[in-house]
């Protein structure tokens, strides 16, 4: 089953007076990149999330952000250092007289709650800060899976494409294979008119003759070529069906695919085959841009 890098999902869970919305999003992305928004009394909880989203999402960018709404009445996680502010106010307000200027006790406060360690970020209730990361965790979980919903989701409209992707070029193949049959008299006759000028030379060498003859028949002939590109567009398919299947091992096998294009190409020769082998890169070309956006 394929899933797409390009996902999101959010959740949110209510419990003992604090709701919590957590959101995945998640992006393509050549190795895992995580970036995780956390309430600053949780940041100590980073790398569980982190070791978290990597068994869970495996491959891409990973955005994760949390969200904390509490009831009135409970106190914050954040809280003022009153004893610091205190003797900040003093030492401000005795650094005003000293200078014989005149500050209001609001203006005194507002600058004294600007200074470092003016808040505490600690939690004063170590019970309650294991009950809220219960509640945090299971709305991260649910979030996840509808994230990694969307990704399936997303997996199977690109495998569909896939398919018709493959399809198309399988069409187009079979195309070649009617056009080949046409073009071999043409070929063959080529071949004659070669043969003959050696043979009317009266310093005809045998051994030219022979290599003449192994390199037209090595430039034109495109056998292999057509039964290796059925066999790799064959296994595409059949990796594509399997649980295993991702976007790299896809990849490379439309790597395989894209050399034999190439090759027919090359060595057919003929204009109405190479129409065919252009709309075959194109379909490619449209296949190995999706298999980025596989995980």
């Amino acid at each position: 089953m394929l899933k797409s890098m390009t996902g999101y999902g959010n959740a949110t869970v209510e419990e003992n007076n604090l709701s919590v919305t957590a959101e995945v999003k998640t992006l393509n992305s050549k190795f895992l990149d995580i970036y995780c928004r956390l309430p600053r009394q949780f940041s100590d909880k980073e790398i569980e999330l982190r070791s978290l989203l990597t068994q869970q999402l495996e491959r891409g960018k990973v955005e994760l952000s949390i969200n904390l709404t509490r009831s009135s009445g409970l106190k914050p996680g954040v809280v003022i250092n009153r004893p610091m502010v205190a003797a900040y106010v003093s030492d401000l307000k005795e650094t005003a007289n000293g200078m014989l200027m005149s500050v209001s006790d609001s203006d005194v406060l507002q600058l004294a709650l600007q200074q470092p360690n003016a808040y505490l970020t600690e939690s004063l209730d170590t019970s309650a800060d294991t009950s809220d990361w219960t509640t945090i965790l299971t709305a991260i979980q649910e979030a996840i899976r509808r994230c990694d919903a969307f990704r399936k989701q997303d997996g199977a409209i690109l495998e569909g494409k896939f398919q018709e992707y493959i399809q198309t070029i399988t069409d187009r193949l079979a195309d070649i294979e009617e056009q080949d049959i046409r073009r071999i008299p043409a070929v063959r006759e080529r071949m004659r008119n070669s043969v003959k000028e050696l043979l009317d030379n009266e310093s005809f060498d045998q051994n030219r003759f022979e290599q003449e003859l192994v390199y037209y028949v090595e430039k034109f002939d495109i056998s292999e070529e057509k039964v290796r590109l059925k066999n790799h567009l064959a296994y595409f398919l059949e990796v594509l069906a399997t649980e295993e299947a991702n976007g790299k091992k896809l990849n490379f096998i439309s790597q395989e695919i894209g050399r034999e294009i190439n090759t027919i190409g090359s060595k057919a020769n003929d204009a109405a085959i190479q129409r065919f082998v252009v709309q075959m890169k194109d379909e490619l070309e449209k296949i190995k841009e999706q298999t980025m956006n596989v995980i």
